[in-house]
């Protein structure tokens, strides 16, 4: 009976340290949009690393000045030490001739929390190359996600509640804020907020527009002719006869993206200001409204002159990812 109760205790124990093994976990280091890669040095200088460095180091497309999309670091796996292990995001290599099963694994929270893992196993560089180039999309999708949530995590900590609000009561559904971001405009189809600093803005406009119900709603030439309407008439420059536009360099680009239960056309390009030199990037989500009567449209923009843009567009933009019907949560 004692050895009966032991055991039993026993795996109670062995639960309890697996289901706390997320508590223990420290906290992520690192650097937003940089990734650690974990890899030889031969193989870092030949296929591997340059697959890498073509993926996750490329111009970034949307930009007119070249970033790339994201910062890499690198390490052998000798010197991965404790203090690399908790980096945010980890591509890590494992190449050697006695590896029988190639591939790519996406893991979460190995080392710390919340982080992301591409482990890559192949027998050889050339082999991890060809993964890499293979799976690109996929490795790319699941790290920038990880970094949205991220945004999206500290927003619901140091959210502007009342934003949230502001938003539902138009349009049955909205966005969360962080704390920076203040109230600029509002109209029964419109509202503008934002986060604007000395030298750099972060904003998102909300809108809508009675829908047509068949597939020219989400053509580019009707989402960016409905843009130019609705920011010509509520968002004016500077100056008069100014007012904030699409850019036509570089063409705007649409793609349809399917993220938790939400079906949306993601839009992006370049914003100007007609009669004027401002502009920027923007990236909008559009989507049907439940009763599918109207287009709503999220659309995130940053004015950044003296900064790389990169990391501004991203944290903006992850707020679109944050939206949620009224009776709806957020599944990340």
């Amino acid at each position: 009976m004692k050895r009966i109760i032991c055991l039993t205790l026993l795996v109670f124990a062995l639960c309890a340290c697996k289901g706390n093994r997320q508590t223990l976990l420290p906290n992520v280091s690192g650097k937003a949009g940089e990734v650690m890669v974990v890899i030889e040095k031969v193989d870092w200088e030949g296929a591997a690393g340059n697959s890498i460095r073509e993926l996750l180091a490329a111009d970034c497309p949307w930009f007119l000045m070249r970033e790339p999309l994201y910062s890499l670091c690198n390490v052998t796996h000798g010197g991965f030490a404790d203090m690399f292990k908790v980096h945010r995001n980890v591509v890590y290599f494992d190449i050697d001739p006695q590896v029988e099963s190639s591939g790519v694994k996406f893991l979460k929270d190995v080392w710390a929390k919340p982080q992301a893992v591409v482990q890559i196993a192949a027998p050889d560089s050339q082999t991890a190359a060809q993964l890499v180039e293979k799976e690109g999309k996929k490795i790319v999708s699941f790290i920038e996600q990880s970094e949205r949530n991220r945004v999206i995590r500290n927003t619901m900590l140091y959210e502007e509640k009342p934003l949230h609000n502001m938003v539902v009561d138009i349009f049955g559904g909205g966005l969360h804020f962080p704390t920076g971001y203040k109230f600029k405009k509002k109209t029964s189809d419109f509202i503008w907020i934002a986060d604007e600093k000395q030298y750099t803005i972060q904003g998102v406009f909300v809108y809508r527009y009675p829908a047509l119900g068949n597939s020219s709603d989400f053509r580019r030439e009707n989402i960016i002719a409905h843009r130019n309407e609705v920011l010509r008439n509520n968002v004016p420059g500077m100056f008069d006869n100014t007012y904030m536009t699409t850019g036509t360099i570089p063409t705007p680009t649409v793609e349809f993206i399917k993220f938790g239960s939400r079906n949306f056309a993601q839009t992006r390009g370049y914003w100007e200001v007609a009669n004027d030199y401002m502009g920027g990037p923007f990236v909008s989500h559009s989507f049907y409204s439940p009763d599918g009567l109207y287009v709503i449209v999220c659309d995130a923009f940053v004015y950044a002159p003296k900064y790389d843009k990169r990391q501004y567009l991203r944290q903006v933009e992850s707020l679109l990812y944050s939206w949620e019907w009224k009776e709806i949560k957020v599944e990340n």
